[in-house]
């Protein structure tokens, strides 16, 4: 166990899945946790029982909206000092189905919420004199997958913004990681298999074990796995680990 004692970490995306999984380590390691989203039912059902979850309802494609929730935080529970931005969405068209408002639906939830979640972190973690920026990035930010394009194009965007912005801070005590998880778990992969099944015509299992191929475990990744290492990434232990996108994938890259 790390101890986080003292300190307070936001997490969009918070109401289930790898959010959920990452708050309750978080606060399970001594953290106070807030967790933003759009689904008010979804955080009060991950915060119910966590003395240490706190909630907030925040679209993180509203700039002004997330610079509000940091302030309102802030004033409720002390600076952030880690920040995990974990919203993001997937669809699956093939390219020639695709227009620009579906890659610009992308790139908001999956890039723009990003940015504006460090954005409005990053000066109260200068002020605090240092703190942990981690995104929820994806595999898909370090290889390409067919019928996913938008999603593709995003993550491997929020890689670049991961890199560049920590050789930016590096000299400040603020790192930014990313951490580029293959298929999860979660309900986001349920309606993946969902869509493979109605166009397919194959059953649960198979559908299941077309994506689990890629992963040379031959395995979906748990939530907690990914909570696991941001816990580390927001440590003292991970003080030298900056600019990096790390993979949890089984090997598959």
């Amino acid at each position: 166990m790390m101890s986080l004692d003292g300190t307070h970490a936001l997490v969009t995306g918070g109401g289930s899945g790898v959010g959920a999984a990452v708050a309750m380590a978080l606060a399970d390691n001594g953290a106070q946790v807030t967790i933003c989203g759009r689904r008010p039912e979804a955080l009060a059902e991950t915060a119910a029982g966590h003395l240490r979850i706190d909630t907030h309802i925040c679209d993180v494609t509203d700039a002004d909206a997330v610079k509000a929730m940091f302030s309102n935080v802030s004033r409720r529970h002390g600076p952030v000092r880690i920040v995990v931005a974990n919203a993001g969405a997937a669809h699956s068209q093939a390219f020639g189905k695709m227009d620009a408002r579906a890659l610009r639906e992308m790139i908001d939830v999956n890039l723009v919420g990003v940015f504006n979640v460090w954005h409005a972190a990053l000066l109260p973690m200068q002020t605090i004199g240092g703190g942990r920026m981690i995104a929820i990035a994806s595999l898909a930010g370090l290889k390409g997958y067919p019928y996913v394009a938008g999603y593709v194009a995003a993550k491997h965007a929020v890689i670049g913004l991961t890199r560049s912005l920590a050789l930016e801070l590096a000299q400040s005590n603020i790192t930014v990681n990313a951490i580029c998880p293959g298929f999860v778990e979660t309900p986001m992969l349920e309606q993946s298999i969902a869509t493979i099944m109605q166009k397919t015509g194959r059953s649960r299992e198979q559908a299941a074990a077309a994506l689990k191929s890629g992963n040379p475990q031959q395995r979906f990744i748990q939530p907690s796995e990914i909570a696991a290492m941001v816990v580390w990434l927001a440590s003292d232990a991970a003080a030298s680990v900056n600019g990096q996108a790390l993979a949890i994938s089984g090997g598959e890259g």
